[in-house]
């Protein structure tokens, strides 16, 4: 099963020198039935694409707490097995955690497929959106258009052999 792990670039770093994503219970994203039904899709690409865009939403409220971290998304697409992540079935439906899901155990690295990165170009918008994060939740349509603007950065794809260059 792919599911999708929040990370911010010095998360990414301690990963990377740690050799696993967390001891878990690790929170990540997956194609789950609520996400299903939320996205109305049978395609799997769209799915997990949707999964990928619930992580990288995640990421950024991981930046708005951390000020001191770079202002890029990242994301850790992750295979585990099957059983091994469970979405919480009391909040299935609740918008905020739509392909939410959470990972109990350690997730070594060795399991990644893939990291999804924002390129610098973004920099500035997710900054903004980060920034904008706290009054978008209190229901400021400005601050919301600026977190969106984030979501106009689609996350660039890169292989695991290449952590090293990103974190560098």
């Amino acid at each position: 099963m792919r599911v999708y792990v929040p990370l911010t670039l010095s998360g990414l770093a301690a990963a990377h020198e740690s050799g696993e994503l967390g001891s878990g219970p690790l929170c990540a994203y997956a194609v789950t039935p609520a996400l299903r039904e939320w996205y109305v899709s049978d395609d799997i690409e769209e799915l997990e694409y949707a999964a990928l865009n619930r992580a990288a939403q995640a990421s950024l409220r991981l930046l708005a707490g951390r000020p001191e971290a770079a202002r890029r998304r990242v994301v850790v697409a992750v295979d585990v097995a099957e059983g091994a992540a469970v979405a919480d079935p009391d909040r299935g439906l609740d918008q905020s955690s739509l392909g939410e899901v959470r990972v109990a155990g350690p997730v070594p690295l060795s399991k990644a497929a893939a990291v999804h990165v924002d390129a610098a170009d973004a920099e500035a918008d997710v900054a903004a959106a980060a920034a904008a994060l706290g009054a978008a939740d209190l229901g400021d349509d400005d601050a919301q258009f600026t977190v969106d603007g984030a979501e106009d950065h689609d996350l660039m794809w890169f292989g695991v052999q290449e952590i090293p260059q990103l974190i560098g």
